[in-house]
């Protein structure tokens, strides 16, 4: 059900910062008619973290009632909160999402016991498919791959986004989890290397500005046509690692504004793309087609 390329979608916002729904309601009909996988809302590159609880479930609701049902949507309920990522989860749940992905508790710093234990906690209030998320570069707290291991034989957990970049990592993780469980990658960079070893599929950036193109990459790869894989990845490359030049969503909401597809707005303490970006990521969406 969860498989190929997953958009983890900004969210639009006018000038002020308030939610574009309408933009919104748009930017869902672009990535079905694109062909993107499923939907990634309110997660890290939606702005969650300056998203209040009400704001953030409506978006979750919003994009459900949007999408219909013609792909899966999995929502981004994590918190470093665990009475915070259950009320979020309930409220995705409630939506209608189909999953949830909660990444894991920042800034506390948590051992990896309570790692297991938050996530084994949520699992067990909430019945929904939800999906783990390790990005260490964002949380300074790494979730261990026997950590994962462990928790892949809870109920209801079923996949991990494994944002680290480590191939390795990821095959130890896929050959003693729990035989169902799914490994999804978070870097649009190593992407074709971690579908090559086993992955199902990616929770992608770039996909928010190059959706039919990070299908058939992921598509290619999951096909096991690895030269159009390459090929398909090589014009990408620039974009992976542009949208990168200041911190994610700044790049792709400057992108998406580019394209005409957003307005400009974005929430303090993020600021717009600062001018000496603008034609290196001009740059990098010409190669991979976008403009």
């Amino acid at each position: 059900m969860f498989k190929g390329s997953m958009v983890a979608i900004a969210t639009p916002m006018h000038e002020g910062g308030a939610i574009d729904y309408s933009a919104l309601a748009d930017y869902v009909e672009f990535h079905i008619g694109s062909g993107s996988d499923a939907l990634v809302p309110a997660g890290t590159t939606g702005e969650s973290a300056t998203l209040d609880h009400a704001e953030h479930c409506e978006v979750v609701r919003f994009v459900v009632e949007q999408v219909r049902g013609r792909v899966p949507v999995i929502a981004g309920t994590g918190s470093n909160s665990t009475r915070e990522t259950i009320e979020l989860t309930r409220c995705a749940k409630e939506a209608g999402a189909d999953a949830c992905l909660l990444v894991a508790p920042y800034y506390n710093k948590p051992t990896q016991e309570g790692l297991f234990l938050h996530y084994e906690t949520v699992a067990k209030t909430v019945a929904i498919p939800q999906i783990l998320y390790n990005v260490p570069g964002r949380t300074a707290c790494d979730m261990l791959p026997e950590t994962v291991i462990r928790l892949s034989r809870v109920d209801h957990i079923v996949g991990i986004k494994e944002a680290t970049g480590d191939i390795d990592r990821c095959k130890k993780i896929l050959a003693e989890s729990d035989g169902e469980f799914l490994l999804i990658s978070g870097d649009d960079s190593t992407a074709t290397e971690f579908l090559f070893a086993g992955g199902c599929g990616v929770i992608t950036v770039t996909g928010n500005v190059a959706p039919r193109q990070f299908h058939s990459l992921c598509e290619a790869s999951l096909e096991g046509d690895w030269d159009k894989a390459r090929q398909i990845n090589a014009r990408l490359a620039p974009l992976n690692r542009d949208l990168f030049v200041e911190s994610s969503p700044i790049p792709v909401k400057w992108c998406l504004a580019e394209m005409g597809l957003f307005p400009t707005g974005i929430r303090l303490p993020l600021t717009t793309l600062s001018h000496i970006h603008h034609e290196t990521l001009r740059e990098a969406l010409r190669i991979a087609g976008c403009l």
